[in-house]
């Protein structure tokens, strides 16, 4: 599903995003340029993410392998 249509980012984008280490929308934005156009996907975006990130384990700083951006 798209979540920003201006940049035409999708939720998989954004768990991608979570996994190699986005943790906040100034994430999103630098990553995938969400939330730069219009901004009405701001707050989808950040759902997105905060739920990526509690379901994917490698998004998780606990993870050993975790590797910030």
């Amino acid at each position: 599903m798209y979540v920003c249509i201006c940049n035409a980012v999708n939720d998989a984008q954004i768990e991608e995003a979570a996994a190699k280490g986005a943790r906040s929308l100034a994430d999103l934005e630098r990553m995938l340029g969400v939330a730069t156009g219009c901004g009405c996907c701001a707050q989808e975006a950040e759902q997105r993410l905060s739920e990526a990130r509690t379901t994917d384990p490698a998004a998780m700083p606990s993870n050993p392998g975790f590797q910030p951006a």
